[in-house]
């Protein structure tokens, strides 16, 4: 029987070295589209709901709708740093412990409002770049690796499906409606 790794519904991020156009616009459309399905997901959820984790020592779904708005604005961040700065080392975060601070507790929707403004900007900025630009890099600081921006666009797309698969799969799994 072939079962799905709840961490990875959708399956792990594959980068690559390079994109063409067109991959990268359908994933600027992902991106631009998330905020609407990540509340179409949750609506209607109860608390209890949203205080359900996606897996067992999992976060629950208000911690993932949290942590997309945080991780996304990191994203936006190493996107602006990687234009405005040569080659620059963006600063990592702990993913853990800043989905325990308190506002992870609040509403889900004060981070979905967050996503829908901050992706639409993101979404001017990505639409704007040359392909020059596409190709502009970070250093990661784990790994000394450069990052290009057209990787981020396609391993942000793949995040926000991602974390939005481990809402669904815990909806059908739980009998949650649609």
């Amino acid at each position: 029987m072939n079962t799905i790794d709840a961490r990875y519904p959708i399956g792990k991020f594959e980068p690559r070295e390079n994109y063409t156009p067109d991959e990268l616009n359908e994933c600027m459309v992902r991106i631009l589209s998330l905020p609407g399905r990540l509340e179409n997901a949750i609506k209607g959820l109860s608390n209890e709901q949203l205080d359900t984790p996606y897996r067992e020592g999992g976060w629950t779904v208000r911690q993932v709708v949290h942590h997309v708005a945080d991780s996304h604005m990191n994203a936006y961040i190493r996107t602006k740093w990687t234009l405005t700065e040569d080659s620059p080392v963006i600063k990592v975060y702990n993913e853990k412990k800043w989905s325990e601070t308190p506002e992870t507790k609040s509403a889900p929707s004060v981070s979905v409002e967050l996503i829908k403004t901050l992706h639409a900007k993101w979404n001017v900025l990505l639409c704007g770049l040359s392909a020059e630009s596409l190709q502009r890099s970070f250093v990661h600081p784990d790994t000394g690796k450069n990052v290009t921006l057209q990787r981020i666009i396609a391993m942000y797309a793949w995040h926000g499906d991602h974390h939005l698969a481990h809402i669904t799969s815990l909806k059908i799994k739980m009998n949650w409606g649609k």
